[in-house]
């Protein structure tokens, strides 16, 4: 009994995901606070001091889990935030919710192209 109830948690945990447990209103508040100086982070705001892509292009262009990869290994040009695995989940989550796809959607995996000619094998 005791092993099933295990299970059945476990279970729900991993059917949730990590997205599920994600806060998009944190993630704004975290973006404000570390990324509006260079990034674009609200559709309301109209500057920023470097020219770097505004979060709702990032939103449009990169998947969750490419902003998440970003977000966790450091980079030069950006500070070094420090950032916990939930606060990445939380501003990825954030700025997933400025594009116009849901924030789980990933694109089809490419068709393989035909090649003219060949025979069939079999």
């Amino acid at each position: 009994m005791r092993l099933s109830l295990c299970f059945i948690a476990a279970l729900s945990l991993v059917s949730a995901g990590p997205s599920a447990a994600a806060d998009a209103e944190n993630g704004l508040r975290i973006a404000q606070r570390w990324c509006a100086e260079c990034h674009l982070v609200t559709p309301n705001q109209s500057r920023a001091k470097a020219d770097v892509m505004p979060f709702a292009s990032v939103a449009e262009r990169k998947t969750a889990q490419e902003i998440s990869a970003f977000l966790t290994d450091p980079h030069p040009k950006m500070p070094n935030m420090g950032l916990s695995r939930t606060e990445i989940a939380d501003i990825v989550a954030y700025i997933k919710s400025l594009g116009s796809a849901p924030a789980d959607t990933a694109p089809p995996p490419p068709t393989p192209a035909k090649e003219p000619g060949l025979p069939k094998s079999g």
